[in-house]
């Protein structure tokens, strides 16, 4: 598959790579697989306001708008490290999530965002000049064990949950701290299988390979794994190779973030892009910033304005306009259209 992906690689383009992605971003959509803007405070570099003048600005088509399931019970190490350090009260996740999506709520009332609850709606957002917002949830602690909740998050406009985020929950385990569930549990397989029922997308995100495998095998739907690095040991939520093609073997897309371990610097983040494009074809890897999710020490990509520097960059190394179009989000509205849509 890698030779024959590294064939398919050539130099076509007329134009500089600069004015030649300008042009591919205005003819085609484009979608940050994860995101925060704005909603995480503590690694905002913008306001959500700001981040929405930028999205605009950078010619984004649209972005899964996450909020923190497990937000309230997190913290940040001086060296990085994210951890949950206590337990919820009765609620207080479920509440707290939902006080996020408001603030995305507001700006999609005030005009400034549109709300994608179908892809027919993506089309809709680009003819209004707004960025699109898929509203997600990262991690699925915000259901507290309850499967009605999965329903009611579909019913409030969320259309993707990733089942764990950085707590070890009532789904499954978690990459950055001990197994305690062996993968995923019984009540993480029916979270599956409800939203399966009812249109939404499956992000298995910060899941281990037990989790990930369970949860393909569970799915009758593509999944996707919004954001992440392949080849890269020293980055605890990178992935293997094989935990990669997991996702891609069931037709999803895996989600590539800009981090700065294992490629520091912005052309760093292209190699980690082009890497993943070798281990699992160019048909399924995505943009999946963490824009706001990332501290900033260790993130070579955080402002929308500089969108287009991703499809140039990508271009000056030689990849098909076509495939770039994949990369920047045509994979992820074909795994859309086969989830929400």
């Amino acid at each position: 598959m890698c030779d024959d992906y590294a064939r398919s690689k050539t130099v076509t383009t007329t134009l500089d790579p600069k004015a030649a992605a300008t042009a591919l971003l205005d003819e085609s959509i484009s979608i940050d697989l994860h995101s925060h803007p704005g909603i995480v405070r503590s690694l905002a570099r913008a306001t959500m306001d700001g981040h929405i003048e930028r999205l605009v600005s950078g010619r984004v088509g649209a972005l899964l708008f996450s909020a923190v399931g497990d937000g309230p019970v997190l913290s940040i190490n001086p060296q990085g490290r994210i951890s949950a350090v206590r337990q919820p009260q009765p609620d207080e996740l479920y509440r707290a999530t939902y006080v996020q999506l408001d603030q995305v709520r507001t700006h999609i009332a005030a005009g400034k965002l549109t709300l994608v609850e179908r892809t027919s709606d993506l089309e809709r957002a680009r003819s209004q000049g707004r960025p699109g917002t898929v509203m997600a949830v990262e991690g699925g602690d915000f259901l507290e064990g309850r499967l009605d909740r999965v329903q009611e998050a579909c019913e409030r406009g969320v259309r993707s949950i990733q089942l764990v985020h950085y707590r070890v929950n009532e789904l499954g385990d978690i990459q950055t701290e001990p197994a305690r569930h062996g993968g995923l549990t019984p009540f993480g397989r029916d979270v599956i299988r409800e939203m399966n029922r009812l249109g939404m997308l499956v992000d298995v995100a910060h899941a281990p390979f037990d989790a990930v495998q369970a949860a393909v095998e569970t799915s009758s739907k593509p999944l996707v794994l919004s954001h992440t690095c392949v080849d890269v040991p020293s980055n605890a939520r990178a992935v293997t190779r094989e935990h990669a093609r997991l996702i891609a073997k069931g037709g999803g897309v895996v989600g590539v973030f800009p981090s700065a371990i294992g490629g520091p610097g912005f052309s760093g983040y292209i190699d980690h892009l082009s890497r993943m494009a070798d281990v699992v074809g160019v048909d399924h890897v995505a943009v999946g910033t963490d824009m706001d999710g990332i501290p900033s020490q260790f993130c070579t990509f955080d402002n929308y304005a500089e969108w287009p520097s991703i499809a140039a960059a990508l271009l000056a190394r030689g990849y098909r306009r076509a495939d770039v179009v994949k990369v920047m989000g045509g994979n992820v509205v074909r795994v859309l259209r086969a989830t929400i849509g």
